[in-house]
């Protein structure tokens, strides 16, 4: 079947769900802020317990990495994100996301073959990325102040 560029479009216009903008904007937003507020409110309760700033947000890192692992191999994680769209993205939580569903969704295949191979399928590439930017950003760093 040949079909032209423009009665495709037409297809999937039929065919696609229209969607509110206004309101998967404004799902996304507070639910990205409710993350953040969360991490405040963590990072808030470690400073007056006595924990020094440091250790209070390594401390706000470490639980909402866990928790969202722990959502993510219940499923609830893939709940929350169908109806708050990228508002479950922010940083932490998203990346210990798509590490985690990369896990589980290996997990059939073994520990070493399925998990160990595909746990940094989605992720590696943001490890990557983010390891070369900061190397080349510290390499230019050292080169101005060189000449400071």
């Amino acid at each position: 079947m040949d079909i032209s560029p423009q009665v495709y479009k037409e297809m999937t216009e039929k065919a696609s769900p229209k969607s509110n903008s206004a309101v998967n904007v404004s799902y996304a937003f507070f639910t990205g802020g409710s993350i953040c507020l969360i991490g405040q409110l963590i990072l808030t309760a470690f400073k007056s317990m006595g924990f020094s700033a440091e250790n209070a947000g390594t401390w706000v890192s470490v639980i909402l990495v866990f928790t969202s692992a722990f959502l993510t191999g219940t499923g609830l994680y893939s709940k929350l994100a169908k109806h708050a769209g990228a508002g479950t993205l922010v940083p932490i939580t998203g990346f210990a996301n798509a590490i985690s569903s990369s896990a589980v969704e290996a997990l059939t295949e073994g520990l070493i073959t399925g998990v160990g191979t595909k746990i940094f399928t989605i992720a590696g590439p943001v490890i990557l990325y983010g390891c070369t930017s900061a190397f080349m950003y510290g390499l230019i760093y050292y080169v101005i102040s060189l000449f400071m």
